[in-house]
């Protein structure tokens, strides 16, 4: 068997994703299918791991982990099947710069709802230079993606031999147009805002700011957050989030616009939650 090409992709568009799709043929692989028409069956990710738990038993462990990138966040499972995966997960103190090599998986709980997860084959710790490429290297397919997405919905009909035949490469176009037999017509706007905003953090200024240097109200309260979670985290185990709502409280920030912004923070993979109730900076 053809071992399937690792993809590079923003946890913002995989966790959109809600297709699978099998090919015909015993052993043959399944392919989790993003509104970008990417048809992914294996990852290659960087990131930081955020959260790390046994959720199994002591002869049956079953880690879970949380890999976060500028969009979101990536759902990491291994278990007795994947020795080396979880030996590894069992290893890491969070937060932690990780490269993850893995499987494309879906969980539906119930009609209708479908979750995205990755099975890690190969687990590493790096450092932020390599995220930093791997963000890049992610915003370049993407930027591909889209384009060939754009050109489809254009299409009437989008096809494989179509798309293939404008110089986009066959996985790409099959999975463009299962896409677009799936989901419709993708909000291609939201994608490049998306791609935008990872980008971004490539960039000095983005840091800058993050400092404080802009004066933004967002980035105003996004320092606030951060100040107020240092100050608060006398122990290196991380703030309380009661103490945080006081304290942002006291600073005139409400509760409702602390979790906004403490989501995004989160996202961002600038705050994590170590343990329920504690929030810690990265």
């Amino acid at each position: 068997m053809i071992r399937e090409a690792a993809w590079r992709i923003f946890a913002g568009e995989y966790t959109d994703s809600n297709l699978e799709h099998g090919s015909e043929g015993e052993r043959a692989p399944s392919y989790v299918i993003t509104p970008l028409g990417a048809k992914v069956n294996r990852l290659f990710l960087v990131g930081v791991v955020t959260d790390v738990e046994d959720m199994g038993s002591e002869t049956q462990p079953m880690w879970r982990a949380r890999l976060s990138d500028p969009t979101g966040i990536f759902h990491v499972y291994a278990g007795q099947y994947q020795p080396e995966a979880s030996a590894a997960l069992s290893q890491i103190k969070p937060p932690a710069f990780c490269a993850i090599m893995g499987k494309a998986r879906t969980y539906s709980p119930e009609d209708g709802v479908v979750y995205t997860s990755v099975r890690p084959e190969m687990i590493k710790l790096v450092d932020a230079k390599l995220r930093d490429y791997w963000i890049l290297d992610c915003a370049k397919d993407m930027k591909r993606r889209i384009e060939a997405l754009e050109e489809a919905q254009h299409m009437n009909p989008a096809t494989v031999d179509g798309l293939i035949a404008l110089g986009h490469r066959k996985s790409l176009a099959e999975g463009i147009v299962l896409s677009l037999q799936h989901y419709g017509r993708v909000d291609i706007g939201r994608y490049r805002e998306m791609l935008t905003d990872a980008t971004k953090y490539l960039l000095p200024e983005y840091h800058e700011r993050l400092e404080g240097s802009e004066e933004s109200e967002d980035n105003e309260e996004e320092q606030l957050v951060l100040e107020i979670v240092s100050t608060l985290d006398t122990d290196g185990k991380g703030a309380s989030w009661d103490e945080i709502v006081g304290s942002a409280k006291k600073k005139g920030l409400s509760k409702e616009k602390l979790e906004e912004v403490t989501n995004h923070l989160l996202d961002k993979g600038l705050l994590y939650e170590p343990i329920l109730g504690k929030i810690r900076r990265i």
